[in-house]
């Protein structure tokens, strides 16, 4: 049965906007959330076990929807299984038990949620009629679900440091799940039988190919200093003087919404090389903005560079998942999608999460200075990635990258 496209379209929309409003609950608000119960020191450890998790399932999740499972029915029920466990942790974490069931239970929520951005992708690129214009329109209801969650967490349920946070994000992946059991059927198109094909591992195939490699290689080193937004963003901007961080954390996303409306267009106008470019310059500049603002002391520079990473973030990550998208067979691109949500929500806020906890406890005293260098050492990161792209990313022009 042939679906309206407008249901299509529709229905995608508020998938992404209760999964976006997800994490916008409580992902700005963690830190705040574990120092208000005498956790600081358990902020790294927190932030390691997610991208730990995303090191296993995404690949798993991409190859189960490309051989096994159709990738609406994956989606739907990984994302009810995420409810229940986010209930789990957040309560554990409100009933004061041992930090342990907090990380323990918040792994396992990683790890049923690591593939849901990369099936997502699969089924908007597989079922929009016209894919590149519009999955950027549908995304951005991810991103407006975001800024719903951080708002609400700050201005209604004020639950900057309470795991309220994290129960109305469990409320807001269950809709999400609900909604998802109405998207368009997406079976799985792969032919491969052997268990490397099932893990996924079919995936690193795509590094036989050198701009592939480089692609791949400045994503993760990109996603090394972009940990430090959501671990160390709302932290500074309580240092600043913010009685309201999670809330004012959703300026990135407004500028999101914006880009979004934006990226199709430009894509198809200019080349991948081009695009991935300006979003590494731009991210140069954002990170130097809230570096002014540990010099200064004043919040409007850490504020602009917070609405200059949703620009950022949105011309790189968007633009790398339909490049991706176009390079691939259609019995890899669960895979494809989920190579890249290992590598940008695994691989890289791992090390970032390593690094971006040693490089606060080098520059960061316990007075609250050093932050200038703390931002500028991760602006100069992003700087070598440029660099790096610009060097050995060679491109094959904008009519092939079209064709495939």
């Amino acid at each position: 049965m042939r679906a309206d496209p407008r249901v299509i379209f529709t229905a995608l929309w508020v998938v992404f906007f209760f999964h976006g409003m997800t994490p916008g609950f409580w992902l700005p608000a963690l830190t705040n959330i574990l120092r208000a119960r005498g956790l600081g020191d358990w902020v790294a450890a927190v932030f390691v076990v997610p991208p730990v998790c995303a090191l296993i399932s995404p690949l798993i999740g991409g190859a189960l929807a490309d051989h096994r499972f159709a990738a609406d029915r994956l989606f739907a029920w990984s994302s009810l299984i995420c409810s229940v466990l986010l209930v789990a942790a957040f309560g554990s974490l409100d009933a004061g038990w041992h930090p342990m069931w907090f990380v323990g239970l918040l792994g396992l929520y990683s790890l049923f949620s690591g593939p849901s951005w990369g099936l997502l992708a699969t089924i908007s690129l597989t079922h929009l009629a016209q894919g590149e214009r519009q999955f950027p329109q549908v995304r951005v209801g991810a991103t407006l679900g975001w800024v719903a969650g951080g708002l609400m967490t700050s201005y209604l349920l004020h639950a900057d440091t309470s795991p309220l946070a994290g129960y109305a994000s469990a409320v807001s992946r269950l809709l999400a799940g609900m909604v998802a059991f109405v998207l368009p059927h997406t079976p799985p198109m792969g032919t491969g039988t052997s268990l490397k094909s099932r893990l996924g591992l079919d995936a690193f195939l795509l590094m036989k190919h050198r701009d592939n490699r480089v692609f791949f290689l400045v994503t993760v080193l990109f996603s090394i200093p972009l940990s430090a937004f959501y671990m160390y963003g709302p932290e500074f901007l309580k240092v600043l003087g913010d009685p309201h961080p999670t809330g004012t954390m959703t300026i990135a996303q407004v500028l999101e919404v914006a880009s979004m409306l934006l990226v199709g267009s430009v894509m198809l106008r200019y080349r991948v090389k081009t695009v991935l470019l300006w979003a590494l310059g731009l991210s140069v500049l954002r990170f130097a903005m809230s570096a002014a603002a540990g010099m200064t002391g004043l919040i409007s520079w850490h504020i602009a560079g917070l609405a200059l990473h949703g620009v950022c973030y949105t011309f790189y990550f968007i633009t790398a998942q339909v490049f991706l998208d176009r390079r691939v067979d259609p019995g890899m691109k669960g895979q494809a999608q989920g190579m890249l949500a290992m590598v940008s929500g695994g691989l890289g806020p791992l090390l970032g999460a390593l690094v971006c906890g040693w490089l606060r406890g080098q520059c960061v005293t316990e007075d609250g200075r050093g932050w200038s260098l703390f931002w500028t050492v991760l602006a100069a990161m992003i700087a070598g990635c440029w660099v790096v792209f610009a060097l050995f990313y060679q491109g094959r022009g904008k009519r092939r990258e079209e064709g495939g």
